[in-house]
């Protein structure tokens, strides 16, 4: 996992900053991009970050569209760098009928739902966040203004 600072996770080779960016795009065969998107992350998956990656390695983008450079995924797909991306957001959504991702042989668009929502996962989200407003009269950790999200 790569994370901007130091984690430490039981069962997981954390990675942190440019290096471990680097060192873990290396390393890795399915890279799953996560991230918020933010000034940081707008075209961090970039030429340089994709070149970065392991030759045939495949990207997952379930993040924001505009973390990824199409252009440059586009080279690095038909260059054999990457050999596949899956892709269910996109950096205009729409996605527009004339992009070559739709036709491309090593992407599969996806529809823009990575993941439906579990309403017992979500609605136990809820019950403990409100249980822990009445606990303690202050609103559980949100979106941080100053990080982006």
């Amino acid at each position: 996992g790569w994370s901007r600072s130091p984690k430490r996770m039981a069962g997981v080779d954390a990675h942190h900053g440019a290096e471990g960016m680097t060192r873990l795009l290396g390393a890795s065969e399915i890279v799953v991009c996560l991230v918020p998107l933010t000034d940081e992350t707008r075209g961090l998956f970039d030429r340089r970050m994709l070149v970065a990656m392991r030759p045939g390695a495949l990207l997952i983008n379930f993040s924001r569209g505009p973390v990824v450079v199409t252009r440059d995924l586009l080279q690095a797909l038909d260059a054999g760098r990457l050999s596949h991306a899956v892709l269910d957001v996109f950096e205009v959504e729409p996605l527009p009928e004339a992009s070559p991702l739709w036709a491309h042989p090593a992407v599969t668009v996806l529809p823009h739902i990575s993941a439906p929502t579990d309403l017992h996962t979500a609605a136990a989200v809820v019950a403990a966040n409100v249980a822990a407003y009445r606990a303690s009269g202050r609103i559980p950790a949100g979106v941080d203004l100053a990080r982006g999200y």
